[in-house]
């Protein structure tokens, strides 16, 4: 197997929860070592999130993958020197508390980069680290609300929606995990320094809001929540079958709408001069909607899926998570792959995304127990025995 990409790049997490550890599991699949910053005791938090298996998330499997865990008291001062230490010879070091905290601890960036000039340091949270509202709790949810997207997830005329998983916390791992790779690239590739990344929740979504803001801008047009349909491309949304579940059709193309219509025995829609295009079809989209639907209503999914398919127009059912366990596509791509955790138990996560055919990433270990490499990490870091049993009979570490 070739080497990864990020092989060599030591990565120091000292967040909590999704954003920031979302990131730092993204470099780690690709080669990056990553050792986890715990506070002694419970952990993380994620540990106890959601569905526990003998005490432990089964979601720390997942976001915990090709990590190392070290437990220490950041509360302490020794603590804090001792993470001082570690960052003075790691590459990325990521955190997502409060602004403020790290330099409350003594680890704020000037402190930091004056130790290890080459280090990069990525900061999530709610609103950044500058501006009016950064010394507010943030979490994902809000997020979420303050970026707009709250506000069109949902049916008209009802309340707003989330969408069942924290999309501002993964998101903002994603751009923070972006800014590293973007950072270590003028770091090495062109002989720069370390630099802060400030990545805010908010911010990662409203970078997904397409036209929102330039349609208000333009023409103060203010996009209202549309429930399935996708407002100003048209048709796009979920049609009900008579089996009582939905398929998903996207005909928002000139000649896929052509081919939908002439699937459905609706040719004088197809024909029709004024749906020809896209602006003219939005105009109309009640009405092609309820056709679309008349037709659906006398299928099944499967059966609508199969006219679908033939006609050439992208449809798919909309899936749960049994669906997608279940689906060979999913495994045949291995999007779904299968790690052991430390209890033994057999745990299915999401695969490697991206798939790179030169440098692929790879789950290489589990997730890790909580200080399982305290030792370990120390004794490379150049504390010997004496010394690592000091700090934990002072309660540093555990």
């Amino acid at each position: 197997m070739a080497q990864q990409i990020l092989n060599g790049i030591k990565v120091l997490e000292l967040g909590q929860l999704i954003a920031g550890p979302f990131a730092a599991k993204t470099l780690a699949d690709f080669g990056a070592h990553v050792v986890k910053v715990e506070p002694p005791g419970q952990g993380d938090p994620l540990r106890k999130w959601r569905m526990l298996h003998d005490d432990t998330s089964v979601w720390w499997e997942a976001q915990s993958r090709n990590k190392q865990s070290i437990a220490i008291d950041l509360r302490q001062p020794d603590g804090q020197a001792l993470v001082r230490k570690l960052a003075a010879e790691a590459d990325v070091l990521i955190e997502n508390f409060r602004p403020g905290t790290m330099e409350k601890w003594g680890m704020g960036w000037d402190v930091l980069h004056q130790a290890n000039p080459k280090l990069i340091m990525l900061r999530v949270s709610g609103y950044g680290q500058t501006g009016p509202k950064r010394d507010e709790p943030g979490f994902a949810a809000v997020a979420e609300a303050m970026s707009g997207l709250r506000h069109l997830t949902g049916e008209p005329g009802r309340p707003p929606v989330r969408a069942g998983l924290s999309l501002g916390d993964t998101i903002a791992g994603l751009h923070g995990a972006l800014g590293v790779l973007l950072a270590l690239y003028e770091r090495d590739a062109r002989g720069g320094v370390g630099q802060v990344i400030d990545v805010a929740l908010y911010e990662s979504l409203f970078n997904l809001s397409e036209s929102l803001l330039p349609e208000y801008s333009a023409f103060g047009a203010v996009r209202q929540p549309a429930g399935g349909a996708l407002p100003g491309i048209a048709p796009s949304n979920a049609y009900p079958c008579g089996c009582g579940d939905y398929v998903l059709i996207a005909a928002n193309g000139d000649a896929i709408f052509k081919r939908l219509m002439t699937a459905m025995g609706r040719e004088d829609l197809g024909e029709d001069p004024g749906l020809a295009r896209n602006d003219g079809r939005v105009k109309r989209v009640d009405e092609i909607d309820a056709a679309i639907a008349a037709w659906t209503r006398t299928q099944t999914v499967a059966s609508a899926l199969e006219v679908l398919r033939a006609a050439d127009v992208p449809s798919g059912r909309i899936y749960t998570v049994k669906d997608i366990a279940e689906d060979p596509h999913y495994r045949a791509r291995e999007v779904i792959e299968t790690v052991t955790s430390a209890k033994g138990l057999a745990v299915e996560v999401p695969g490697i995304i991206p798939k790179l055919s030169g440098n692929p990433g790879a789950i290489h270990d589990r997730a890790p127990t909580l200080g399982e490499h305290t030792d370990n990490v120390l004794a490379q870091a150049g504390f010997d025995a004496a010394a690592i049993a000091d700090l934990r009979a002072k309660g540093v570490i555990a």
